[in-house]
């Protein structure tokens, strides 16, 4: 491993923690701070909003929507628990999908063939179950709030990247506004090819960079109520 990679590994994993840290502070900290004080200063700094900043640092906007949502104690084992449940169940009905838990939510990753044609934003008909599907697990779990981030390769150009993953986010949306989800459960973000996970050099690895994540963490009332 190159002296830059190393170096950026390090400097990732030491934003990860502090932005860890940073959170779960807001959230245990009990100087004269009521409950939903501490609940409002988490929901402002948490999720998408810290999703943005942790994914720039770490290579992961999904995860560091998790991470911004995360309040640990005896109150983030609960949300993991019910978190546990509702991704066995996802992994049935979403065959299709690689479903991850990740500390306090879950993260469902979408290969962009199974929901788009190519250089499309438009969802294909024989794809809508998988978005069906995890409608009806959101629509169970309703105490929860998603960041639906959009990935693209490196062919083309980074602005013309960006907006296709973008379009993608918000297109997968909608789709799920109208299968009954409430459209203020849900941020989107498109990041283009700024956060691959395999190498651009072969059509395997692109094939994995283009891809939708959706972040499921519980939402600030849910944070909230178990404290």
């Amino acid at each position: 491993m190159g002296t830059n990679e190393s170096f950026s590994r390090s400097r990732s994993a030491y934003v990860m923690r502090g932005a860890l840290l940073f959170v779960v502070t807001l959230a245990s900290t009990s100087c004269a701070w009521s409950n939903t004080a501490k609940g409002a200063a988490v929901g402002g700094a948490g999720g998408a909003v810290v999703g943005g900043v942790v994914g720039s640092q770490t290579g992961s906007t999904a995860r560091g929507a998790i991470i911004g949502a995360v309040v640990g104690g005896a109150t983030g084992a609960y949300i993991g628990h019910r978190m546990d449940q509702q991704a066995k169940e996802l992994e049935v009905a979403i065959p299709g999908a690689v479903v991850t838990r990740v500390g306090e939510g879950i993260v469902v990753t979408f290969a962009s063939g199974l929901l788009y044609d190519s250089d499309s934003d438009a969802i294909r008909s024989d794809a809508g179950v998988n978005l069906q599907s995890l409608a009806a697990s959101l629509k169970q779990y309703s105490d929860t709030e998603l960041l639906i981030v959009g990935h693209a390769d490196s062919r083309g150009t980074e602005a013309h990247n960006q907006d296709l993953s973008a379009r993608r986010a918000a297109s997968a949306s909608r789709y799920l506004t109208v299968q009954g989800v409430e459209a203020g459960r849900m941020h989107t973000s498109g990041v283009g090819e700024m956060e691959p996970v395999a190498s651009n050099e072969t059509e395997a690895g692109r094939q994995l960079n283009r891809r939708i994540e959706v972040a499921i963490y519980a939402d600030e009332a849910a944070r909230t109520a178990a404290r």
